[in-house]
């Protein structure tokens, strides 16, 4: 039996027709209930253990009344189980599921590969970073020996690290093949086309790219900068694949914005330890490392 089939015959036992919000309580109250009753199920097994062998019998009772009250609060809501079941499966593998190799666009490993060599993020890449002592400690980026990008500092009170937050972007770039903010710096921006460079590589692109740094960096430095973190909330990742949804990154999941996070916060703890380092990125293990300078 499908999801279907099960919605139509269940609807034929429905008690309180209609669409209307008094029609509509009952099922959520018969929802809380039973699932209160799943609770309490459960709560018999810690207690009596192996002796409650009734457990499994139960338990498939109880779901079965959960699903019949689903389904009605799903029809009630003009809604089809087979499309909520089809689209929840989507949504936690996209959470959950990495691709086989992440790639970003049907029949595309990189999003640039397109545009000539000129205008591509390079696929390994190797970033020299330097801080320099001062009243106000500030940090150089240098690719091939020559410095890129402007010197950066915290641009707050305290000293919180955020001058080292371009491993972020370099961390997106790996991992994500994206970030406006670090083909700018690379001048690896795709000018042969005006279209692409205005809008995937132009100013409003790196801003939201800016954003999701800022925005992750918050969100780490109240959970101690994501040391031990397996797992990021799953607002925040809604919240992110939001400000990329009209750019070319929309198309990598929740699960690659994770990994572009916790390796690029992997790789920041260390830079800040160090008070600098090498950072390696590579394209094609989707991956971003920490190397120590050397003395």
């Amino acid at each position: 039996m499908n999801f279907d089939t099960y919605q139509d015959r269940a609807q034929e036992t429905d008690q309180r027709p209609g669409d209307d919000e008094s029609s509509l309580v009952v099922p959520l109250l018969g929802l809380a209930g039973e699932t209160g009753s799943l609770l309490t199920e459960y709560k018999k097994l810690l207690r009596d253990g192996p002796a409650y062998r009734v457990f499994s019998e139960r338990i498939r009772e109880e779901i079965g009344d959960i699903l019949w009250y689903v389904s009605n609060i799903a029809t009630k809501a003009g809604l089809r189980l087979e499309d909520i079941a089809e689209s929840n499966l989507r949504k936690i593998q996209n959470r959950w599921n990495p691709p086989a190799d992440m790639p970003l666009l049907v029949g595309q490993r990189f999003l640039d590969e397109s545009y000539p060599e000129t205008e591509q993020l390079p696929r390994i890449f190797r970033i020299t970073i330097h801080e320099k002592d001062g009243p106000t400690p500030s940090v150089r980026v240098f690719m091939d020996d020559e410095q890129i990008g402007s010197h950066l500092t915290d641009n707050a009170y305290d000293d919180d690290g955020y001058r080292f937050h371009d491993v972020l972007h370099l961390a997106f770039a790996a991992v994500l093949g994206w970030s406006p903010v670090a083909r700018a710096i690379m001048r690896k921006k795709r000018k042969s086309e005006p279209r692409i460079d205005e809008v995937e590589d132009g100013g409003r692109a790196a801003v939201i790219d800016e954003a999701i740094a800022a925005l992750a960096f918050d969100y780490a430095r109240r959970h101690a900068f994501l040391k031990g973190v397996a797992t990021l909330d799953y607002d925040l990742l809604k919240t992110i694949k939001s400000l990329t949804e009209h750019l070319e990154v929309r198309s990598a999941s929740l699960h690659s914005w994770e990994q572009a996070i916790l390796q690029g916060f992997a790789v920041w703890r260390q830079i800040v330890v160090h008070r600098g380092g090498i950072v390696l990125g590579n394209q094609y293990e989707r991956s971003l490392t920490f190397q120590a300078l050397q003395l």
